[in-house]
């Protein structure tokens, strides 16, 4: 995988991350509707052209909710800003992505899709593996207050509850093929 951030972007954890995001076998499907609502609603609430609610595979970002992207459906991972929101705990801000050194070389921010402004809350199971991120991307520069933060965060906590939602679904449709 080629990594246009010059940093790590793979957590310690990596390996039981990606196996986690596969238990819920959510990269099977095509885009949910519920993510879709809620990307479409970030990007109301936030007035973004483009809001996503991705999961981060070993190597793609698969898109599941998106707005504004013109029917893509996934990045590499080493371009995907969605990469680095799944390192941290908290809501990723950048409120310029043309001033961030690491940023430069990305295809995202240095190519003509001019992307500035990037904020992402993670995906985070119970027991504390980041699967993916609710975002919403603006190609020029904004500011985001702790507020919208916290409002960004409660989305992914929405998406996360979908998600999970989605993998008892999931159980109980197994377990009465199993019984049929």
């Amino acid at each position: 995988m080629k990594n246009t951030f010059g940093m790590e972007i793979i957590p310690d954890n990596e390996a039981d991350r990606v196996q986690r995001l596969h238990d819920y076998q959510i990269l099977k499907i095509e885009t949910e509707g519920a993510f879709k609502h809620i990307a479409a609603l970030a990007a109301h609430m936030f007035r973004v052209p483009i809001a996503l609610v991705s999961f981060v595979d070993a190597d793609k970002v698969w898109f599941k909710g998106s707005v504004g992207m013109d029917g893509e459906t996934a990045l590499d991972r080493g371009v995907g800003l969605c990469s680095l929101s799944i390192l941290k705990k908290e809501a990723t801000v950048i409120k310029d992505a043309s001033k961030v050194p690491f940023l430069q070389h990305n295809p995202l921010v240095a190519g003509k899709f001019g992307l500035r402004f990037y904020a992402a809350a993670p995906l985070t199971t119970y027991d504390g593996f980041a699967l993916g991120s609710v975002s919403v991307v603006d190609r020029t520069p904004r500011d985001f207050t702790p507020e919208d933060q916290v409002t960004l965060e409660y989305m992914a906590k929405l998406a996360m509850d979908e998600l999970e939602l989605w993998k008892c679904r999931l159980y109980t449709e197994q377990k009465g093929r199993a019984f049929a």
